[in-house]
């Protein structure tokens, strides 16, 4: 949208009333603007009520601090979000603000005026990132993350300075409430090439001070089976798994589209299943530093990181005050990352075997697949060979393709219920059951099965394990 395309609508506020921010920084550059921020010199909830009155728009305050308030709906093409100016007027608010790109501001109404005090036009122009002072991380570290996601975002660079400021300033990345650091990295796992802004997050020193075992796993080497340090093999691992959600199809073949739309389905926190695999990427290795050992014979290890590694990442997460769901399916996803691997000397799989990898996987089969997958592809070191990626992406699609027909069926029910079976035997419910109607369970993978087969199946079974109690 342009500048005048958002001028028009918000017209109504006035004279006193300017857009600012990324909403005005995205309409120069010609990007799609989802959002805008108005700065008022005056009342912010009247100016909210007004503007809400002429569209038709709901409206509700953000914070009672500040009174700021949001609008959305109606006739308003875009979500306004409307702030006083801080610090006693517009240059003062413009220069408390983190980038001279989003220190830009427009009136909404008269002469289309751009009041550009730090120069953000000709940063804009050269596709540069410049701090607006000397304290803007300082003042606020959560920004370091914003300056690593634009940077990938926009395709900018970030001024050498500036990233001086925020590399001292990530000391204090954890001093804020916990809650802004969760949403600027769920935006960063949202982009297309999330393990770009995680690259220059990287480079600025955040993402260590945020995930300090990442930190701690620079320059820490592998076995030879790698060609990268983990931090390396790890911004790989995002890396490739990015290129999965984006078209599973170049591995899953004619698969593709279902899984896309099972990548698309949400999660919790506003993320979908694709979005949340780039942060189980991004951790799936956090507990190799703690975990590296050596053999005898120089071979390293990393005995259990993958399940230290479930602990830390659910660790993180409680931190960052992330949602349930979105908890459990990385902690699921990095404990878990390594057993599709293990299947690949066990080929050819039966039915039954990739049922109990599936059931094993929980809530999130196609992301701990499409996880299994970009690991692999991120392992080429001198002793890791065609033929054994090869092999691990055909198991894979063989996974995948089972996965998506059994979810195509729906849940498997027994066709007899659990306490019918004990009753039928005379034998006290136990772990005996468990295993009856695991037998049933197997019979049914290819297909429905009468009660008469499932019985047939259970009596098989009893027959050939009988009951402890009754053997003298």
């Amino acid at each position: 949208m342009s500048v005048e395309g958002l001028r028009g609508p918000l017209a109504v506020l006035g004279d006193d009333a300017w857009i600012v921010g990324g909403g005005l920084r995205d309409a120069l550059l010609g990007r799609p603007v989802a959002d805008v921020d108005i700065a008022i010199a005056g009342d912010s909830a009247a100016a909210a009520e007004r503007l809400a009155r002429v569209h038709r728009a709901s409206r509700f305050p953000l914070s009672s601090a500040f009174g700021a308030w949001r609008l959305s709906g109606g006739t308003l093409p875009v979500q306004v979000d409307i702030t006083p100016t801080q610090g006693g007027s517009l240059a003062a608010d413009l220069a408390l603000r983190d980038l001279t790109v989003n220190a830009m501001a427009i009136p909404v109404a008269g002469a289309p005026e751009l009041f550009d005090p730090h120069d953000g036009r000709t940063d804009l122009a050269a596709r540069r990132l410049r701090a607006v002072g000397p304290r803007a991380f300082a003042a606020d570290p959560v920004r370091i993350l914003r300056l690593a996601r634009l940077a990938e975002q926009l395709g900018f660079t970030i001024d050498p300075p500036s990233a001086a400021l925020a590399a001292a300033a990530t000391p204090a990345l954890w001093s804020k409430a916990p809650e802004r650091l969760r949403d600027e990295l769920y935006r960063m796992m949202s982009l297309p090439r999330a393990w770009g802004a995680f690259a220059a997050l990287d480079g600025l020193g955040g993402l260590g001070a945020l995930v300090p075992e990442l930190d701690q796993a620079r320059g820490l080497d592998q076995s030879d089976y790698h060609h990268k340090d983990v931090l390396g093999h790890t911004l790989e691992v995002v890396e490739h798994s990015c290129a999965l959600r984006e078209d599973p199809g170049t591995v899953f073949r004619s698969d593709g589209p279902a899984i896309t739309q099972i990548l698309d389905e949400p999660v919790a926190d506003g993320l979908t299943r694709g979005q949340v695999l780039a942060l189980s990427a991004l951790l799936h290795d956090m507990a190799k530093p703690a975990t590296r050992g050596e053999l005898p014979n120089g071979r390293v290890t990393f005995f259990h990181h993958d399940r230290l590694g479930a602990e830390m990442a659910d660790s993180l997460a409680l931190r960052l005050r992330t949602a349930t769901r979105v908890r459990d399916t990385v902690v699921m996803c990095v404990a878990e990352h390594l057993q599709l691997g293990f299947l690949v000397h066990d080929q050819p799989l039966s039915l039954r075997t990739i049922d109990a990898y599936l059931r094993r996987t929980g809530a999130a089969p196609v992301e701990m697949i499409l996880l299994s997958v970009a690991d692999r592809l991120a392992t080429r070191g001198r002793r890791s060979h065609e033929i054994q990626i090869t092999r691990h992406l055909d198991l894979a699609r063989q996974v995948m393709h089972a996965h998506l027909g059994l979810r195509a069926r729906g849940p498997i029910a027994s066709p007899i219920p659990g306490d019918v079976l004990a009753a039928r035997f005379g034998r006290a419910p136990g772990p005996w059951l468990g295993e009856v109607l695991a037998e049933i369970r197997a019979a049914q993978l290819g297909g429905p099965i009468t009660q008469a087969r499932a019985m047939r199946v259970a009596d098989r079974w009893v027959r050939a394990h009988p009951d402890p109690a009754t053997v003298r």
